[in-house]
């Protein structure tokens, strides 16, 4: 299956094959040691732009080194820009073949690879975020966050499951519907979320009060993208996130913090989407707008709490 498989004209992104686990006593084969790992990440991809929110909320920086690829993919996939020091690949499909001489499968970000045993172990990204916190529990900045905290994990599962499907894939599945059933049954769930998560935010700093936990992580990246990528190329385009009072505040909030709004690159986000995914952009062109002042004030902080991130 690969990540354009479509099932009536509806878009179906493909499993993730390597979900291999770091623990941090070891238990199956990964242990938690700092320096042992390598983060691949595209600054364009929302997938990946989660583990480097969470990397840097949790000042993981030293302990998990990262990579960058190019924005710009072709059929060869995920391009480093220049030959990777560590494991000295030219493309991320080097490592995925080197993993596994038989994969037929697109290569993904974010990815983490073992320098020890010169492998892969995970492009599981929803996993991903969750093992930093939990296995390099004992490496983490003092003060970081605990972003998914026992007594609301149920919760946060809950509601992550909901954004994912209808917000975070459902934008994908609005922009690759080669159906016109396809692409309404995807836009009316996406902005029948967004419209309660909009009502959601009006009494609540973050999703979950007045605490930065997993579920905000997850949803930032689609809101950083939606306005710039998925209103117009993806044809999101009921409303846009500035229309929604809550989420478009709520989404400047999140930028002001560091790990947020640094590891955020419209740049690299616009040409990525524009320039590579020609059978939706076939001439490639890159537009200028939206102009967007993702600075202006937002006054959440009347909102549910003080919300005091600084990572």
């Amino acid at each position: 299956m690969t990540a354009r498989e479509l099932d009536g004209g509806r878009f179906v992104r493909q499993a993730n094959r390597f979900t291999g686990t770091i623990t941090a006593d070891g238990e199956g084969g990964y242990p938690a040691e700092p320096g042992r790992y390598r983060l691949f990440v595209s600054l364009a991809c929302p997938w990946a732009h989660r583990t480097l929110i969470v990397r840097r909320l949790l000042g993981l920086e030293e302990a998990i080194p990262v990579a960058v690829v190019d924005p710009i993919r072709d059929e060869r996939g995920w391009r480093f820009p220049e030959p990777d020091p560590v494991t000295g690949a030219t493309f991320l499909s080097e490592l995925y073949l080197a993993s596994d001489p038989g994969y037929e499968g697109r290569y993904t970000v974010p990815c983490v690879w073992d320098t020890v045993t010169g492998r892969l172990v995970t492009n599981d990204f929803p996993a991903i975020t969750i093992m930093m916190g939990d296995a390099f529990a004992a490496f983490r900045s003092p003060g970081a966050p605990d972003l998914y905290p026992a007594e609301l994990r149920e919760e946060i599962d809950e509601l992550n499951g909901l954004v994912y499907t209808t917000v975070n894939n459902g934008v994908y599945k609005a922009g690759f519907a080669t159906s016109q059933d396809a692409y309404e049954e995807a836009v009316e769930a996406l902005f029948a979320t967004l419209g309660r998560l909009e009502e959601r935010l009006a009494s609540r700093r973050y999703l979950f009060g007045d605490r930065l936990t997993e579920a905000d992580v997850r949803l930032y990246p689609t809101l950083a993208r939606f306005d710039a990528v998925y209103h117009g190329h993806f044809k999101c385009n009921l409303r846009r996130l500035a229309d929604h009072p809550n989420l478009w505040g709520y989404a400047r909030d999140l930028y002001a913090i560091p790990a947020f709004g640094e590891t955020t690159d419209f740049d690299q986000i616009k040409r990525h989407y524009y320039v590579t995914q020609r059978d939706i952009n076939p001439s490639g062109v890159v537009p200028r707008g939206p102009l967007l002042d993702w600075t202006a004030p937002h006054g959440r902080n009347r909102v549910g709490g003080s919300g005091d991130h600084r990572s």
